[in-house]
């Protein structure tokens, strides 16, 4: 029987002992064992720290994000292997899917995060905060990664998504991870890690395994450390209380199991959308993953009136679920995880039963489905019936993890709020009512003891989540017995892995500092026009200082016509009086659009589009006849993915000041302390094209250049084509794109054509050994010409016709077999893409 292994410093080693054998929760087959002894934790951590912490750190957010990206794409065309290991957890389809895609879903989603932080190691927090009344002297928040190392104490019912929930985060933040899974399913977060590490997308060290429980873990963690924890609420609290953790003060996240409420309003009686939609939601939650989620319904707080009809819609929702093998796919309910866990759910729900009467489910009856009930974990789901729950305690305090729910009724709403604060703290709660008054008072008055609250309604239901699911942009965790700490959270979840920092110094330092361009900081004038610089040459503080304009009477009666603005400060002056205005004031929207006439570069160059405006401020009016200038200045530059046909592109962000021009020639008597030349001020974003440095163009002196070193000794650094080989190919391909074959299907499936399409325009090369559609894999078509030379003479006039033929009909759109339909600036971006694959493939460029 193998042993599960363990990855750590940079290789995959076992235990020495023999081990501990492990269970198929299903048969009770024991098919692994899983051994520690032997590992030197304190010198895994510190491999962590600095082998995987010091690339980590050194990525930037956009980096790290493409990285989360790129194995969440891998993960996923290997998913059928995982669900094959996770049926001997007990996980039916629907409950791996939930563990294994769920998990890749959160890499998904903290991928995209990229796009809320700055292009660099660091993030920069909130606005800047003055210091000073000159200007001079200011602060900011920067956010950096901890030097340490994320050591992940994971429960054993989510083995895949408990593990990459937590460690999308911590790769996200630039910190590494040391992972242990609960021993009962490691060997599924084992393969899961091994696909990681054999894919080799993360840097090394940045992902560490552990299949088993080691006690010392903690004994040796450092303050640039973060610890997180799931699983029971006892064991959390003794690992919260560890003296290595008090004395380095190592930040701990603790996400432990909770008596969770849902509340059905007094509205949502039977007969109305909401009783069914509660009592769906409840038998879900009882069922998926055989109750075993640190998230289910544990209580259920229902009107005493409807207690009866809730226990009996509840029971014949439970009479068709069934249970056994689950791989069938006529099973709904699996196993739980073991014989241990199976005792463990009894001995909790024989306490709960002292104070509340069992009406559903039979602890040691159970109907079975292609499995032997005797031998595998299973158990049936029990539902409780407490009519006292003031009194009755236990129900409150004691949590069978399982597939077990307890009814409880109340009077009021109050009653219900103090039931559900009964818990004393949860992740989640939820409440069905199609009531938005009991919803508000319910959520204001619960949202103390609970750390997620869901409302469901008919308007909701078919496109919620549901209550038990937690989700990557939400915060996971809850107060009190639910452990006090938070994971996930979108960009919250990430900042738990950085040191926040505040920084002082002048505007210009903190500009060189945060890679964002402060107010009144130093300016550095371009030397050309800033729209003429491709995205990578663009920095914070590039200046442009614009000429003057002078606005008229004219131009705020015509702006007001076009707009049809006619507020009165700028049509009535005869309604001024005891306004803010003097004379005819100029629109708002006229000063930012004047301002855009002044900076804007007229001739076509990288920037691509106006992307939008992020803030605008007025600071004091403009009347007619005053004069203005404006000084553009880069402000930040944020990264952006591109997927349609467009070039690759970033986002600049400018900040935008209208000055007044002749405020120093103004008569002090006309100014106050508070005056300043400037009036207004806004941030504009531009798309702006990133250079193109990986093609080289295809000139026709480029292209002689290349052919003159070719000859028929010329040998390919990939592939088996010949030098004639290619150039025939090549004029082939020409042939089509000067419409002279145009006879033939587009072999690429409808669904994935534009995408394909779009490649066109990024600046990524073709894979080496591409398959020409009409070319057989590993074979070669004959030759049509004597000799290289004839066919090189080809190949120039059949590129001739090509161009020819767009020079003539610039409008056309001509087919390609793999790209579609492509218009004539397609067809030179196919071109360019084509010749430089197959020069560099014969080693010409």
């Amino acid at each position: 029987m193998e042993k599960i292994q363990h990855y750590v410093q940079g290789q995959w080693t076992t235990g020495k002992e023999e081990g501990t054998p492990i269970l198929d929760a299903v048969t009770s087959e024991a098919f692994t064992s899983v051994a520690i002894e032997g590992l030197d934790i304190p010198e895994i951590l510190q491999y962590g720290r600095t082998k995987g912490g010091e690339v980590l750190r050194k990525m930037t957010f956009q980096e790290r994000g493409n990285m989360l990206k790129k194995l969440a794409l891998h993960l996923t065309k290997r998913k059928d292997a995982f669900y094959e290991l996770s049926y001997r957890t007990g996980a039916t389809k629907v409950d791996s899917w939930i563990d294994i895609e769920g998990g890749f879903g959160n890499l998904f989603a903290n991928a995209s995060l990229r796009k809320l932080f700055p292009n660099q190691p660091y993030h920069v927090e909130g606005d800047a905060i003055d210091l000073s009344r000159g200007g001079r002297f200011m602060a900011h928040h920067i956010m950096v990664p901890k030097k340490g190392v994320a050591v992940h104490i994971n429960a054993f019912n989510f083995p895949v998504w408990g593990m990459l929930e937590k460690c999308a985060v911590n790769w996200m933040a630039g910190v590494p991870a040391v992972v242990l899974p609960a021993p009962s399913s490691s060997y599924l977060a084992e393969a899961v890690a091994r696909t990681v590490i054999d894919s080799g997308i993360l840097p090394e060290g940045a992902l560490q395994i552990i299949n088993g429980t080691v006690k010392t873990i903690l004994d040796t963690v450092e303050s640039q450390d973060v610890v997180t924890f799931t699983g029971s609420a006892q064991t959390g609290r003794l690992l919260k209380a560890h003296p290595r953790l008090i004395q380095e003060s190592v930040p701990f996240t603790m996400e432990a199991d909770s008596l969770n409420a849902s509340i059905l309003g007094e509205d949502a009686v039977p007969g109305t959308p909401e009783f069914d939609l509660f009592i769906k939601e409840v038998r879900k939650e009882m069922t998926v993953k055989a109750g075993q989620k640190c998230t289910a319904i544990r209580r259920i707080i229902v009107p005493e009136n409807l207690v009866e009809g809730v226990q009996i819609a509840l029971g014949k929702a439970l009479d068709k679920v069934t249970i056994g093998d689950p791989r069938l796919k006529e099973v709904r309910m699996g196993s739980l995880v073991s014989q241990q866990q199976v005792q463990a759910v009894k001995d909790s729900v024989n306490d709960l039963a002292k104070e509340a009467q069992i009406v559903y489910g039979d602890l040691d009856k159970i109907e079975t489905i292609g499995a032997d009930a005797e031998k595998g974990a299973f158990i049936s789901p029990i539902l409780l019936r407490a009519d006292h729950p003031f009194q009755n305690t236990v129900i409150h305090e004691r949590e069978a993890f399982g597939p077990v729910s307890t009814i409880m009724p109340y009077k009021n709403l109050d009653e219900a709020i103090t039931l559900a604060q009964m818990g004393k703290g949860s992740l989640v709660s939820s409440i069905a009512t199609n009531d938005d008054k009991i919803a508000k008072e319910y959520v204001v008055n619960a949202a103390s003891h609970h750390g997620r609250i869901l409302v469901l309604n008919r308007e909701s239901a078919k496109e919620s989540t549901g209550h038990g699911s937690p989700l990557p942009y939400l915060v996971h965790g809850g107060p009190g017995r639910a452990g006090g700490g938070e994971e996930m959270g979108g960009m919250r979840g990430i900042k738990h892995y950085l040191q926040r920092t505040a920084i002082q110094g002048s505007p210009t330092t903190i500009t060189e500092i945060t890679g964002i361009y402060q107010q009144n900081a130093k300016y550095k004038q371009a030397k050309e026009h800033p729209f003429k610089y491709h995205w990578e040459d663009i920095q914070p503080g590039m200046s442009l200082k614009t000429h003057n304009r002078t606005i008229t009477d004219n131009d705020i009666q015509n702006f007001a016509n076009l707009t049809w603005d006619h507020f009165y400060a700028h049509t009535d002056i005869t309604s001024l009086d005891g306004s803010i205005f003097e004379k005819r004031t100029a629109h708002g929207y006229f000063i930012i659009s004047a301002a855009a006439g002044l900076f804007v570069y007229p001739n076509k160059g990288p920037v691509a589009a106006n992307y939008g405006l992020d803030s605008i401020r007025f600071l004091r009016p403009l009347y007619h006849n005053d004069t203005i200038y404006v000084r553009l200045t880069c402000k930040e530059k944020v990264d952006r993915d591109v997927v349609s046909a467009e070039h690759p592109s970033g986002i600049v962000k400018w900040h935008v000041e209208v000055f007044d021009a002749n405020f120093k020639n103004r008569p002090d008597s006309q100014k106050t302390e508070k005056d300043s030349p400037l009036v207004a001020v806004a941030t504009i974003l531009t798309m702006v094209e990133k250079k193109q440095q990986i093609f080289v163009e295809m000139t026709d002196e480029k292209i002689d250049e290349c052919l003159s070193k070719l000859s028929e000794e010329t040998k390919p650094k990939w592939g088996i084509m010949t030098p004639q080989h290619m150039i025939e190919h090549l004029e082939y391909t020409y042939k089509i794109a000067a419409g002279d074959i145009q006879d033939f299907e587009i072999s690429t499936p409808e669904k994935i054509l534009e995408k394909v399409k779009n490649s066109l325009w990024n600046y990524k090369k073709f894979p080496e050994n591409s398959q020409f559609p009409l070319l057989e894999k590993d074979t070669l078509d004959d030759l049509k010409y004597e000799n290289l030379a004839i066919a090189v003479e080809k190949f120039r006039s059949q590129r001739e016709k090509y161009l020819e033929y767009f020079k003539e009909n610039p409008e056309a759109r001509l087919k390609n077999m793999v790209f579609g339909e492509l218009n004539r600036y397609e067809w030179y971006l196919l071109e360019r893409k084509h010749l430089n694959h197959h020069f560099e493939q014969f080693n010409l460029l």
